[in-house]
């Protein structure tokens, strides 16, 4: 019972994955940072997040803290060139959290449209380059004395406006769907982790689930789960 329970719950939640929605850490280099804003992404229903990580010091840190969150996909990019080109072609479009002269309040935005919200280094911001190629420059308004906030704490303030904006519109009453292997290989992870665990160990692919959670699989795959294949 608590198996199909806990299958309902987490197809449920896949369910009302927003795909169409993301963020971009470029450069964001400090773990906890990170971590927290996965935590946060995972939180308001996103499936992936993408991380721009040039150097190699940065690319080691930054996969040890997107680990932290087994919930949120991390694609990971060498140059924002390119992840900025897949987005742009996928119709997303690029919100930058930046002070400018034409830079408008984030509560003006329309985030029901497909967005990637672009967040920078923590003491460096955005590059120059990704300015450029960002169609809106967004600020969060601040009336006491700092100028602005932790990078994970403008993060969740900007996703909960988005989520905000999506929830009245439906959104997540009938998204569009996450990838069929990605879905699967979630649920089947979380439903049977030690099975899963195995997969891995034997190089076997994760067998189809039946509507209630249960594995399906022919005898050859439970032999090799049980180590009767001697092949």
């Amino acid at each position: 019972m608590e198996k199909t329970s806990r299958f309902a719950r987490i197809s449920a939640l896949l369910d009302r994955r927003q795909t169409d929605l993301t963020v971009v850490m470029e450069e964001v280099h400090k773990p906890m940072n990170m971590a927290a804003i996965i935590r946060t992404c995972d939180a308001v229903g996103i499936p992936k997040v993408h991380a721009i990580w040039p150097d190699d010091e940065m690319y080691i840190s930054g996969n040890t803290a997107s680990g932290s969150q087994r919930w949120v996909d991390v694609e990971i990019h060498r140059s924002s060139e390119s992840c900025y080109q897949t987005l742009k072609q996928q119709g997303f479009q690029l919100l930058v959290t930046h002070l400018s002269s034409d830079s408008v309040d984030f509560r003006e935005i329309d985030y029901t449209q497909p967005t990637a919200i672009i967040m920078g280094h923590e003491k460096e911001g955005v590059s120059d380059s990704t300015l450029q190629l960002a169609d809106k420059n967004i600020t969060i308004p601040m009336l006491g004395a700092v100028q602005s906030l932790n990078v994970s704490a403008a993060c969740a303030v900007l996703l909960y406006e988005a989520q905000r904006q999506r929830m009245a519109a439906g959104s997540y009453d009938n998204p569009e769907p996450i990838d069929p292997k990605i879905r699967h290989k979630k649920l089947f992870e979380s439903c049977h982790p030690i099975f899963a665990k195995q997969c891995h160990q034997k190089g076997l692919p994760y067998p189809p689930l039946d509507q209630e959670g249960e594995i399906v699989a022919d005898k050859a795959w439970w032999d090799r789960m049980r180590n009767l294949d001697k092949s």
